[in-house]
């Protein structure tokens, strides 16, 4: 399932295409959801793609800027992984991962890692190591990059810490990363 009918509180129906994951997250028939949309004009169709979290829609917005990726591979791209795996194999050049997707060869993985590699530092989303949204593990990767540590190696090193030490205050998150990282 790539797209979903969603009614408004106006009545008024609208189709939304949407990744696996979004689909799979989605509440029941006739339950509230909010939907972060990205509209994409063809000359042919208004076309809505909806995502539940900000992080996702940000990361269908800089795949379609990358050249050669259209809504559907992205679309394609975030079904087969989640948006924080998919930014953790771009970051870390993985074309194992990126190839593994449907309609991605090797010259188009190589382009996205290429082409997005530095431009997705800035998207929150939650982080793969982590696995569910952790705001503690998020705040810490910002702090580092404020004090200048680049974003793949603070995510590295918050990810390691959380996975030895558990869910801790961001303080103390900051703390352990930083003797990682220097």
């Amino acid at each position: 399932m790539d797209r979903a009918e969603v009614m408004t509180a106006g009545g008024v129906a609208y189709e939304v295409f949407i990744p696996l994951g979004v689909f799979e997250r989605l509440p029941r028939v006739d339950e509230e959801v909010e939907l972060r949309t990205y509209q994409v004009v063809r000359e042919d169709a208004l076309l809505l793609y909806g995502f539940l979290e900000e992080g996702e829609r940000m990361v269908f917005a800089r795949l379609l800027a990358a050249p050669g990726v259209g809504p559907k591979l992205a679309l394609a791209l975030l079904s087969a992984l989640p948006a924080a795996q998919l930014v953790q194999a771009i970051r870390e050049r993985n074309l194992v991962a990126l190839t593994a997707v449907t309609g991605v060869g090797k010259r188009t993985a190589e382009r996205l890692v290429l082409d997005l590699a530095g431009k997705l530092d800035d998207i929150p989303v939650a982080h793969a190591g982590v696995g569910v949204h952790h705001p503690a593990a998020d705040e810490a990767i910002r702090a580092l990059g404020v004090l200048g540590f680049a974003v793949p190696d603070s995510d590295r090193a918050v990810r390691a810490v959380v996975q030895e030490q558990g869910t801790l205050p961001a303080q103390e998150l900051i703390r352990a990363a930083l003797s990682r990282l220097r």
